[in-house]
């Protein structure tokens, strides 16, 4: 099986990896040439369009930015469907509206080729060890002929039903991880204002029910004053953006969700959309005028 793979970001590159680690011939492209060497240094071949990959691709996985940049690369002038063969599969791993998914596949079907929708969590720690959640929509039959490549990526692969499916559980997946941070981060501000020791704090709580991935992935981050991103800030905005414009298609509201869409567009305003989104405790810093950081 030949696997094509375009978007080479901070995912997209240690997911390539991992599939030629495990053995496939990829071919890959991206905006950024200097990316696309990178891989071709560690055994891809490169391509100068998406569809070029495809047309040397059984299966061609996207790991892209946004909405429209999907629609581009997939339905665009140079794009997937005038290169893939009937019968291939092209993987949407971004994190995209589910809307979008349904449109592209039913696109992607009229030409005879199929589209699953597989977004991620884990960031890129996991995309590195290869231990992503992956989240998939669409056919059952096609996900299970691709589950050993995508097992490549990920420890926790899941079909969670047809098209749509999967974009839809992300957008869920963010919902609990942003609130969750937004959360976290009000918490530990309100302990650093009142002079507690945060990392003793750490200690008491993080085996009762306050205890998460987030608090374990994103606290000592927060003490260390460390936010290179692993998810950035301005992409979470995006993928919350995709989350209220889905509400509001189904009549939903969500007014957490839209409070923390609107302290990332703080962020951005500030200058910090390339932080990690552990920096939205640096909104709730300033309302405050503290900073959560390890005892002096």
């Amino acid at each position: 099986m030949k696997l094509g793979f375009i978007g080479l970001g901070i995912m997209g590159k240690p997911m390539v990896r991992n599939l030629l680690k495990k053995g496939y011939a990829v071919t890959v492209n991206d905006i950024n040439a200097e990316a696309v060497q990178e891989l071709v240094g560690y055994g891809a071949a490169g391509a100068t369009s998406p569809k070029d990959v495809a047309i040397e691709s059984d299966v061609i996985i996207t790991m892209l930015p946004n909405n429209d940049i999907v629609k581009n690369v997939i339905l665009g002038e140079n794009g997937i469907i005038h290169g893939a063969a009937a019968g291939a599969i092209v993987i949407d791993m971004s994190s995209v509206s589910p809307v979008v998914s349904q449109e592209i596949a039913a696109r992607l079907k009229e030409r005879g080729i199929h589209m699953l929708d597989a977004p991620v969590s884990g960031g890129e720690p996991k995309a590195i060890d290869g231990t992503l959640a992956i989240m998939v929509g669409g056919d059952e039959e096609i996900f299970e002929r691709v589950k050993p490549v995508l097992s490549c990526m990920g420890d926790n692969v899941t079909w969670v039903g047809g098209h749509g499916s999967g974009s839809t559980a992300k957008l869920a997946n963010q919902i609990m991880v942003n609130v969750n941070i937004a959360a976290m981060s009000e918490a530990l501000v309100l302990a650093a204002k009142a002079g507690i020791d945060i990392d003793r704090m750490y200690r008491a709580i993080r085996s009762g029910l306050a205890g998460s991935a987030v608090l374990d992935a994103k606290l000592p981050m927060i003490l260390d004053r460390n936010f290179q991103a692993g998810g950035r800030i301005d992409i979470n905005a995006k993928d919350l953006s995709n989350v209220i414009e889905t509400a509001e298609a189904y009549n939903v509201s969500l007014p957490l969700t839209s409070h923390v869409l609107n302290v990332f567009k703080t962020l951005i305003a500030e200058g910090n959309r390339t932080d990690d989104h552990a920096g939205i405790v640096k909104y709730y810093e300033q309302q405050a005028g503290v900073i959560v950081e390890h005892a002096k």
